[in-house]
């Protein structure tokens, strides 16, 4: 029934995306289901869970395919049926197997796609151990999900889906939420429908066609020409863009891409060749399950893992022929002025008893119009590049612009996220990771958790003070050595005072000291031991154990009360000079004590001054800074020593410096320590080098040989210092002319650009760069490339040492 262009030598494609079914049934009986309610009855003669000796075959049998084609990273979507029901010790063993087989060099991105009705905390924790992201299937409000997805028996199932989604949205769970699949029925309100999901705050929405063919036509209440899918998913785009595009929706973000020449994030749309197999319960290879609605049988191959090698399914025509991209599609598709967008549509919605899949899909007049209307309504406009790099979040324009040393404030505001979802993480593992915690330990996490779901922004703020995460780092590096209920305490403290909520918090004392994360600390007379503090009207009070109460009044000032001061550089950025913190002794350097007022005036000044510079010279590197550095902490000045500055991989947005003589000497200490800050939170999220490379290289700028990721955080922060003493030349030039201080800035500027031009070349010569890395130092090179030129028309001898590498 396989229509077959030309396929004797085609490419062999690799498979990076595998769905491994662990459960052959569902214990719901949704009526738009393709594997039970369609053609296809192979389901019925297969295994209910998947033995192990399939799981083990088919983790050897990927891992194979992905040393055998040089994979960086694989994909596995553990499905069904309904995957929970196959139950956490067969999932923990596949994902055991998976992971233990493949190699060191290829990544496993694991992700399972539930309906949701068993999520409970017990698999919710076993997804945690494993690093297993969890897709939830949800069609809206009640009304529409209980349109298809319900039990047998008729009750509805939206209660514990929503339940399910509750719990993956808890501080523990968060980071596991892959997102939301949607299936669409042109008879649900579709603004009721995406409201009622973006109110989930879910991290992607992907809205599905609902499976069908020319054999078996979509429900068209107007009559058979009318658009209505179009029509549904066009008041939706209108809403999404309207608001400012709240949340990635993959139909959406696929045609934008589509539409400039970019790839598909979706298999739906596009001509990129389809990369995915299917194994099932027995180990038997398949197609993708969406073949199952054309005809019984669509979707077989005739391979399994025993027998097979994964080479051998991509070999087979089925699979071939969903990878022709333009050649695979039928005359009327390859004619029309949409096809690189629409991509044909699914294969499977192509079918027709009479020529099998040479046809357009049954849904080709509603794809037509919807993408005709996107195109219409982005002409002229800068397109949005919206996949993900790797697994880091960023948008293809965002990572070029960190690459290049800048980051506008989209950019760093992914990097504070990505931050504050493993501030949570963290947290959660410090708070549960203890074999018998303490009363404390328990009460707070419980407190934080309801605090979460009560008041998400003051949690948010508390989670992401940056000595929330130094204090969890050292708690959980120590292990289950000590109580963890301080920190949760002071957190959950702090979160109610921000919110002002009437809860009372117990908190340990750290020597007479309260601390408050990002609020200050209080100091309290006596031996307590404990404080309950509770927020009132104009402050909050802090009660000992024996009765004792000290009132806090926030418009008052009061010797035992230390605020966490803030400085309004202007109307863009607002910084908090962070001196009262126990935990902020992070940055290698002892830190300073309290400021006195004089000291904390002449911070303030200082800062305001820096930050002007910085917008008038730096705009590159303005909006990040504004978007990322929450915190600085003063740093003792040592006497007879050079300027200070230090920032910490356990202190996202923070950075520690000792004030130096000058505005401008700051604002260069400022620039210079948030490109490690930036560069951590990159590195936190994907590998740029080689971790096993234990060779040291020299750093111009140091005596001390680096070793390769301390080479690659000095180059970056080298770039930006290159374009400070660039832009200083620039500025002080054209102000004033050639004399002794644009003299200095042009020295310097020709020395940082030689220094970090042949930091860069070690880079790119280690042979430890990923792909990621290669093209992260690239970036940087492109940056320098230009600079060359403007000393060359100044000074050619500046530019010598730089020429041969960068140019």
């Amino acid at each position: 029934m396989l229509h077959l262009r030309h396929t004797r030598d085609v490419e062999l494609v690799p498979f990076r995306q595998f769905v491994l079914k662990l459960h052959s049934r569902c214990d719901l009986a949704c009526d738009h289901c393709y594997v039970y309610e369609h053609e296809d009855t192979q389901w019925r003669g297969r295994p209910m869970a998947s033995p192990r000796r399939v799981l083990e075959q088919t983790a050897v049998r990927i891992a194979e395919h992905a040393a055998a084609h040089r994979l960086s990273s694989v994909r596995v979507v553990l499905h069904g049926g309904e995957p929970l029901l196959a139950g956490p010790e067969t999932i923990g063993f596949a994902a055991e197997q998976l992971r233990a087989a493949l190699p060191d060099s290829c990544g496993l991105d694991l992700r399972i796609h539930t309906n949701g009705v068993l999520l409970d905390r017990r698999f919710c924790d076993l997804f945690l151990e494993h690093d297993i992201r969890v897709g939830i299937s949800l069609d809206g409000d009640r009304a529409a999900n209980d349109l298809h997805r319900r039990y047998a028996d008729g009750r509805s199932s939206h209660s514990k889906v929503l339940s399910a989604v509750a719990l993956l949205q808890e501080p523990g769970y968060r980071r596991l939420f892959a997102g939301i699949l949607c299936t669409i029925d042109v008879r649900n309100d579709p603004l009721a429908v995406y409201e009622a999901l973006t109110a989930l705050d879910p991290p992607g929405i992907d809205f599905l066609l609902p499976h069908a063919t020319w054999v078996h036509p979509p429900l068209r209440p107007d009559g058979p020409e009318s658009t209505p899918y179009a029509a549904w998913l066009g008041a939706i785009y209108e809403r999404w863009e309207a608001e400012g595009r709240p949340v990635p929706v993959r139909t959406f973000d696929s045609v934008l891409r589509t539409l400039h020449g970019l790839s598909s994030l979706t298999e739906n749309l596009g001509l990129e060749p389809a990369d995915l197999v299917v194994i099932e319960t027995d180990g038997t290879l398949e197609q993708a399950d969406s073949l199952r609605t054309a005809f019984d049988g669509a979707a077989g191959t005739g391979f399994n893992v025993f027998d097979h090698d994964l080479d051998r399914a991509a070999r087979h025509p089925g699979m071939i022929d969903r990878q022709l991209g333009l050649a695979g599609l039928c005359a009327t598709c390859r004619s029309c002025p949409v096809v690189s967008s629409c991509g044909g549509g699914l294969y499977a919605h192509r079918y027709r008893e009479e020529n099998g899949f040479e046809n357009p899909s049954v849904f080709c007049g509603d794809l037509k119009e919807f993408i005709t209307m996107v195109a219409a309504r982005g002409e002229g406009t800068d397109p949005a590049r919206t996949e993900p790099t790797a697994g880091t979040g960023l948008t293809d324009r965002q990572w070029d612009e960190l690459a290049a040393g800048h980051g506008g404030t989209e950019a760093v505001r992914v990097l504070v996220g990505q931050q504050l979802e493993i501030d949570r993480t963290l947290l959660a593992h410090v708070a549960t990771s203890a074999s018998a915690p303490s009363a404390s330990t328990s009460a707070s996490w419980r407190l934080l958790t309801e605090f979460d779901v009560q008041v998400p922004d003051a949690c948010d703020q508390v989670m992401s003070h940056p000595y929330n995460r130094t204090w969890a780092t050292g708690r959980w590096q120590r292990g289950d050595g000590g109580d963890s209920g301080d920190g949760l305490a002071e957190s959950a403290a702090a979160v109610a005072l921000r919110a002002g909520s009437e809860a009372e918090v117990r908190v340990p004392l750290r020597g007479g000291v309260l601390r408050l994360p990002g609020l200050g600390r209080l100091l309290v007379d006596g031996d307590a031991a404990f404080v309950s503090v509770r927020s009132c009207e104009d402050g909050f009070t802090a009660t000992t154990d024996s009765g004792a109460t000290v009132r806090i009044a926030w418009a008052q000032q009061d010797p035992r009360w230390q605020p966490t001061r803030t400085v309004a550089a202007d109307a863009d950025w607002t910084v908090r000079l962070e001196d009262t913190d126990p935990c902020r002794d992070a940055h290698g350097h002892p830190v300073s004590a309290r400021l006195g007022p004089e000291e904390f005036a002449a911070w303030e000044r200082d800062l305001t001054s820096a930050w002007a510079l910085i917008k008038r010279i730096l705009p590159g590197y303005a909006e990040g800074i504004a978007a990322g550095l929450s915190v600085i902490t003063p740093l003792q000045r040592p006497s007879g020593r050079r300027d200070i500055s230090s920032s910490a991989r356990s202190a996202f947005g923070a950075v520690g410096i000792a004030r130096p003589a000058t505005a401008d000497t700051l604002a260069l200490l400022l620039v210079h320590e948030f490109q490690h800050v930036k560069l951590g939170a990159v590195l936190d999220l994907d590998d740029l080098i080689d971790g096993n490379d234990a060779r040291a290289f020299h750093a111009p700028w140091r005596e001390d040989p680096r070793p390769l990721e301390g080479l690659l955080q000095g180059t970056y922060a080298h770039v930006a210092v290159t374009e400070y003493w660039r832009a200083r030349w620039q500025d002080l030039r054209g102000r004033h002319g050639f004399g002794t201080a644009a003299d200095r800035a042009q020295d310097e500027f020709a020395r940082c650009l030689a220094d970090t031009a042949q930091a860069l070349g070690s880079l790119s010569a280690s042979g430890s760069l990923t792909g990621l890395g290669g093209r992260f130092v690239a970036g940087m090179e492109a940056t320098l490339r230009p600079w060359l030129d403007e000393l060359d028309s100044d000074d050619g001898d500046s530019a010598r040492p730089v020429a041969s590498h960068v140019r």
